[in-house]
């Protein structure tokens, strides 16, 4: 089993897997576990240090603040399991999550707020109004209705000529409400058409690969 850990540890934190040294606010874990039910699952290292290096946990301790993390400050709760590793003396928590199936998640924040996160490589971010939309529509079993007005018409014209927009850029520039683009570009990326994009500071919208601009046309003509 230490060869197991030993091998996850040395992954370093990527898009799912995170490292904590140990647990002193359900509140934060919440976060992790939101991010990773939101976005491709993931795991938890809980008792090791950002560098890698093993700290150990109260392993029973440990569990009651995560079980509290999914349970109380995650809205909807969120499964996890959990495994306990002993290497050089000390016990890992490994704590588990699947991409979850009823997202958008949220974590209890400050004020009494319900926030949502997404991953992103290494770091849990806030989620943006799009990305919930497009959780909530996923869901939905009617379907999308879609009218290919002119402003659909202005993106895919604009991303054929340019990698990527911004959502106030694309209200900007097409001259509708922000919650308009928002409700054109959830809809698009739900549909396959749009792409979300993300960096380290920012969320921007581009063609899918596997999109056909001719064959949108000729089904929306």
């Amino acid at each position: 089993m230490s060869h197991y850990l030993t091998k996850l540890i040395a992954e370093g934190e990527h898009q799912t897997q995170d490292f904590k040294y140990c647990i002193s606010d359900s509140k934060k874990i919440a976060r992790s576990l939101v991010a990773f039910a939101n976005t491709d699952g993931g795991r938890l290292l809980i008792g090791v240090k950002d560098n890698g290096n093993i700290a150990g946990v109260r392993s029973e301790e440990e569990y009651y603040m995560v079980e509290a993390a999914a349970k109380i400050y995650s809205q909807p709760e969120i499964d996890f399991t959990t495994q306990q590793h002993r290497i050089e003396g000390k016990t890992v928590l490994e704590v588990t999550v699947e991409p979850s199936r009823d997202k958008p998640h949220y974590a209890s924040g400050e004020q009494g707020k319900w926030l949502a996160y997404f991953r992103n490589h290494d770091e849990n971010k806030l989620a943006n109004l799009i990305m919930i939309e497009v959780w909530k529509k996923q869901k939905r079993s009617g379907g999308i209705f879609l009218s290919y007005s002119d402003s659909e018409q202005f993106l895919l014209d604009f991303l054929e000529k340019h990698d990527t927009i911004s959502h106030a850029a694309f209200s900007r520039k097409a001259q509708i409400t922000y919650r308009q683009a928002a409700q054109i570009l959830s809809d698009l990326v739900v549909l396959g058409v749009v792409e979300i994009k993300t960096d380290d500071k920012t969320i921007r919208y581009g063609l899918s690969e596997n999109f056909d601009r001719e064959e949108w046309n000729a089904e929306n003509s």
